[in-house]
């Protein structure tokens, strides 16, 4: 705004100088006459014979018209159609020659001639512009008044020229008086005087304008135009102005404000006045049509229909690389201030109300309660004054507990999340739909007299033999549930496994550091007398040469022994917890208690064989299994699961069961999946195509999990716990390896009872039928079909 006052102030400066110029050509007496009197210059230009008849039509058509053209007449305009001479002036030059200081001839540019344009004077005293440009009355009378003197007249113009050259002017934004916010979504900030748009100029960020501010040195003398957005750097006259505007001074330093008054209009009343009507009234009445459309826009905005354009703000100071401007803040307040601790009532009070004071039994309960369970930290007490009231013994803890709730609890608002509880429940087909399984409680094997520890299931089906903490084992016939045979131990067996060879009657007993084979005589005849050829017709193990003992020694039972069914025994140098066969019968490795890197050794039937695998094996070994198909070998410690491969004698996977202690572990039949049981109330299910994490974490049971076991046969597997509780579930493996495996929990068995915290202790399906059996420490075994 200060370059634009500028601006005028310069022009005005301009056509003072053009006016003093033609002064100084000395104008002849008539044209002061016409200063200071136009009545008579008017006068003069009647008596002239060219021009008579067109002022008289002219100031004819002023007098039929007086309303319509009054301000205009007022400012010494007149319209094309009343010259004749051309296109009227242009508006701005038009209000240049009326505003000027001093009357009388100006520039080529302030009387509206363009840029090379002449005024040629003829003989007659009449003047024309090349690009037909008119003039008003007072021009006209002029001109005739200096008729026969067009020398001077166009001398004075050539003086006036030469004082004010100037190039041609910058394209000017001719969109008026508007605010330029309108234009910000457009490429342009207006329009030309030929109606071409003007370009929105380029505008640099803050950094550019740091750098600029940095080197430029006439930064600090630089404005930026609002009508045109370019930048222009004032010059040393324009900031002398601007010093003068803020001293409250003349913009000009040589103007002088007491120079003698001019009386520009005459005294004199004139003949023919521009107008003799009076002023019309809706000149100084406001319009009722106005007062009406501001009533509605106000109504309108006091009920928000229409809502001012607010202007982004941009920060001064933003992230240079980020890729958005402006973060969304957060629809709510995220921090909770802490609650404010609770006020006292009447029984924190000295004198409390009689029914707030405890009795002898209140007090000697809320000495016995644990603090945790007392609804308040203090007795009530009565006082007969303040005075008496000794201080609180609990003051500083209590301040301490509230300062660290302050620093330790952290609160945050979050946001609730909507969810059906319908919509988190899987699908799951209906357990009608998965049958069979076990369901019910069939046969119940009662004979022994202590927990009944382990158990094992005939390849047929046809037996059952269990080992129990009274140092027997039991031959059970399973679809009677008859006792077909007792076997004494040496001690409380720990482990038991039939072979899988059909061709041979042998189950293999851990008891104590020795593994017993021992033949159970029931079946066919030919197959018990078949075993113990066999057995008899063994190779003598190779003899060692060296001085240590070995860490496994082959004895063949002979005397008693051999009378109650055993037949072999391997001694080894710790406890043994556990014996397992291969599919294939030949083989079986046995689990050594605290025997650290000597834990596990595999055991050759046919040639009375030992061999430790592992020189060095890290953790405690939990279980041992062998793959069904391959030559893989299966080691748990207490949290991993090792897969060997005996072939190439090399570690071939580990798997990560996340749990902290493994209690038991079982191989699918196709022998891509393996599930562990663990005393941390966990069942994983691993795929082991998949990945080396559980696949499926189940937390079914309350108590520790003791045995888990697949169904040969059916897509079953199981799990029993300390809680006396069997679950049964639907384990389906698809051949389709795209397709993850079913798993579906379909039944809870419950029938054994607690005893000293243990309830079920092992679990084995039926080789064939979907049964499940199952040995508690209530001393017996029972079937589920």
């Amino acid at each position: 705004n200060t370059w634009l006052v500028l601006r005028s102030t310069s022009m005005s400066a301009a056509k003072k100088r053009s006016v003093s110029s033609l002064d100084a050509a000395g104008p002849s007496d008539d044209a002061e006459e016409f200063l200071i009197d136009p009545s008579a210059a008017i006068d003069q230009s009647e008596s002239d014979d060219s021009g008579s008849e067109s002022e008289e039509s002219h100031y004819s058509e002023l007098e039929s018209e007086p309303d319509t053209d009054e301000e205009d007449e007022e400012l010494g305009l007149i319209s094309e159609e009343e010259t004749g001479s051309g296109p009227g002036l242009e508006s701005e030059s038009e209000l240049e020659f009326e505003s000027g200081s001093e009357p009388g001839l100006e520039s080529g540019s302030e009387l509206g001639l363009e840029s090379g344009s002449e005024v040629i004077g003829d003989g007659e005293g009449n003047a024309e512009d090349e690009k037909g440009v008119g003039m008003n009355h007072r021009e006209k009378g002029e001109v005739g008044t200096r008729r026969g003197k067009g020398e001077g007249l166009s001398k004075s113009w050539k003086e006036a020229e030469e004082t004010d050259t100037s190039d041609e002017e910058e394209v000017r934004n001719t969109v008026g008086n508007i605010p330029l916010e309108w234009y910000e979504d457009y490429p342009h900030i207006g329009y030309d005087q030929d109606g071409r748009p003007v370009l929105r100029p380029a505008k640099g960020d803050e950094l550019d304008e740091f750098l600029a501010k940095m080197d430029d040195p006439n930064y600090w003398r630089t404005v930026r135009d609002q009508a045109s957005g370019k930048s222009v750097t004032l010059t040393d006259r324009e900031l002398d102005m601007i010093q003068r505007i803020q001293q409250s001074e003349f913009p000009e330093s040589g103007h002088n404000p007491y120079e003698p008054y001019v009386d520009f209009f005459t005294r004199e009343k004139m003949l023919h006045p521009l107008s003799s009507g009076p002023e019309p009234k809706s000149r100084f009445i406001p319009s009722k049509w106005e007062h009406q459309k501001v009533v509605k826009l106000v109504h309108a905005i006091k009920m928000g229909w229409i809502k001012p354009r607010k202007k982004p703000e941009r920060p001064k100071i933003y992230m240079l690389w980020s890729d958005t401007d402006k973060t969304e803040p957060p629809r709510h307040r995220m921090h909770i201030p802490a609650p404010k601790m609770k006020l006292p009532g009447h029984a924190e009070s000295y004198n409390p109300p009689p029914e707030y004071l405890p009795t002898e039994d209140e007090i000697k309960e809320w000495n016995e309660a644990d603090p945790e369970d007392r609804t308040t930290n203090f007795l009530p007490q009565k006082y007969n004054s303040l005075r008496e009231v000794p201080a609180y013994p609990n003051f500083i803890q209590e301040r301490f507990e509230r300062c660290l709730d302050l620093y330790l609890c952290p609160r945050q608002r979050r946001m609730r999340v909507k969810v059906d509880p319908e919509d988190l429940i899987p699908k799951l087909p209906k357990p009608k739909d998965l049958q069979p399984f076990p369901t019910t409680e069939a046969i119940v094997y009662e004979g022994h007299a202590s927990l009944v520890r382990c158990m094992s299931v005939e390849p047929l089906g046809q037996w059952l033999v269990s080992g129990s903490d009274d140092e027997t084992l039991r031959l059970w016939e399973v679809v009677t549930g008859r006792c077909m045979g007792v076997v004494a131990l040496p001690g409380k067996p720990l482990s038991l496994a039939f072979c899988p060879n059909s061709n041979l009657t042998l189950v293999a007993a851990a008891v104590d550091s020795s593994v017993f084979l021992i033949n159970h005589g029931l079946g066919d005849r030919l197959l018990v007398s078949a075993t113990d050829s066999t057995l008899s017709a063994l190779e003598e193990p190779e003899s060692t040469s060296s001085s240590s003992p070995p860490p496994v020694t082959w004895q063949l039972s002979t005397g008693e022994e051999h009378k109650r069914g055993f037949r072999v025994c391997l001694l080894h140098t710790k406890t043994v917890k556990q014996v397992v066969w291969h599919t294939k019968g030949d083989y079986f490795a046995t689990v050594l208690a605290d025997a650290a890197g000597s834990a596990v050794f595999i055991h050759q039937l046919s040639k009375r064989r030992s061999q430790n695998p592992f020189r060095k094996l890290k953790g405690s070994v939990q279980k041992v299994m062998f793959h069904p198909s391959r030559p893989f070998f299966f080691v748990a410690t207490q949290t991993y699961v090792k897969v060997y491969n005996l072939v190439k004698q090399e570690l071939t996977k580990k798997l990560q069961s996340g749990v902290k202690w493994i209690s038991s572990m079982d191989i699918h039949p196709q022998g891509d999946n393996l599930i562990i049981g663990s005393y941390d109330k966990r069942l994983c299910w691993f795929d082991m195509d998949l990945s080396s994490k559980p696949y499926r974490i189940i937390r079914h049971h309350k108590q520790a999990i003791r045995q888990v076991c697949y169904h040969p046969h059916h897509p079953l597997f199981a799990s029993c716990c300390d809680g006396a509780a069997v679950i049964v579930c639907h384990g389906m493996v698809y051949n389709d390896l795209m397709q993850n495996p079913l798993i579906v929990p379909v039944k809870l068995l419950r029938g054994h009872k607690t005893i000293n915290n243990l309830g079920v202790t092992d679990c084995q399906f039926h080789p064939v039928q979907p049964w499940i059996f199952t040995a508690g420490a209530d001393t017996t075994l029972r079937l589920y079909t």
